[in-house]
């Protein structure tokens, strides 16, 4: 694909020499199996791989997927499938109980838009509580919040059928 772009000098600037803006062409290359109508197709296609790389960007910095925890192979294969089930469970419940918001791009966004897993821990798990102890049994006592409540009482809902 060849595309018409603004590129700006880098170069210094004589004053009687004023050039700040040069037209010249930007040349893409893929190389794909993919059977597209046009090349435009193809180049969206191509260029929609950035929601991929953000569930890869999500794996790493929410999931912890950027370490190696341990020191035996079997351990880290096993880190791993538990980061990606997380992952992929998190984003199961949420396409249950949610309706897709937007119909499919040429650019492969998803269907949803979800949140992210942090999002998710944020508001459900790390919430101020206390342990108190009536009758010798320990309770986990969280102040009421009805937005997370509704939240919770939607997604167990939505898995009475399973």
């Amino acid at each position: 694909m060849r595309k018409r772009v603004r590129r700006q000098h880098k170069e210094p600037i004589q004053l009687d020499l004023f050039i700040p803006y040069e037209h010249d062409y930007e040349f893409k290359v893929i190389v794909t199996n993919k059977k597209g109508r046009t090349a435009r197709s193809v180049v969206a296609f191509h260029e929609g791989r950035g929601s991929q790389e953000s569930i890869f960007a999500e794996l790493k910095s929410q999931c912890h997927m950027d370490a190696i925890p341990v020191k035996t192979r079997v351990g880290n294969q096993i880190c791993l499938l538990s980061a990606l089930l997380a992952q992929n469970l998190g984003r199961e419940l949420q396409m249950t109980v949610h309706r897709p918001q937007r119909g499919t791009t040429a650019k492969r966004s998803p269907c949803w838009i979800f949140n992210k897993i942090e999002t998710i821990r944020n508001r459900w798990m790390r919430r101020a509580g206390r342990l108190i102890h009536p009758g010798n049994h320990s309770i986990l006592s969280i102040n009421v919040n009805a937005g997370i409540e509704e939240e919770m009482r939607r997604y167990l809902d939505a898995l009475q059928p399973v």
